[in-house]
C-alpha cells in the first residue's frame, strides 16, 4: 500500500484499537503500518503493550484463536516492534506518517526477515511464541536496554 497521508494511517490505528479492521486487510503490511504508528506516539515497552494486547482483541473478534499453536506470537511481534523502533532512530528527521510508513514497507515487505535473525527451530518455538526470546543468528543493533514485555 501507499500512503498518501498520514490520516491513513491514522485511520488504520484506529480500525485496528476498534477491532473492525477486516480479517483480509490484516495483512503483514498493516502490522507494520500499526506497529509504526505505535512506536512512532510511544516509548518501545508502551507500544509493545499496545500492539499485543490489540493483536489480541483483533485475532478474537476474527475468530483466530491465541493458543500455543496460532494467533499471538510474542517474538514476532518484539522482533518486527524493534525492527520498526530502528528504522525510526535511522529516519529521525522524517515526521511524515505516511513517508514513514511508505518507507519502512519498502524495507521490510519480506514477512521472512526474522529467519535472518533466527533459526526456524528457535523461532517457531513454544517458547517464542509464547515469550520472548533474542535471536540466535544476528542480534539486533538496538539492545532492549533492560525493558521487560509483559
Amino acid at each position: 500500500m501507499i500512503y498518501k497521508e498520514d490520516e491513513e494511517v491514522n485511520l488504520l490505528a484506529k480500525a485496528f484499537e476498534e477491532r473492525t479492521l477486516p480479517k483480509a486487510e490484516w495483512t503483514h503490511a498493516a502490522h507494520l503500518t500499526v506497529g509504526l504508528y505505535y512506536c512512532y506516539h510511544n516509548p518501545l515497552g508502551v507500544a509493545k503493550n499496545l500492539m499485543s494486547d490489540g493483536i489480541y482483541w483483533l485475532n478474537d473478534a476474527h475468530g483466530t484463536p491465541n493458543t500455543e499453536t496460532s494467533g499471538y506470537h510474542e517474538t514476532l511481534t518484539v522482533f518486527w516492534l524493534r525492527t520498526i523502533a530502528e528504522f525510526l532512530r535511522n529516519n529521525p528527521d522524517e515526521k511524515s506518517l505516511a513517508n514513514l510508513a511508505n518507507a519502512l514497507l519498502a524495507e521490510c515487505d519480506d514477512p521472512k526477515l526474522p529467519l535472518n535473525f533466527y533459526s526456524r527451530e528457535r523461532l517457531f518455538s513454544l517458547e517464542a511464541r509464547m515469550n520472548y526470546v533474542e535471536p540466535n543468528l544476528k542480534p539486533f543493533t538496538i539492545p532492549l536496554d533492560g525493558l521487560v514485555f509483559a
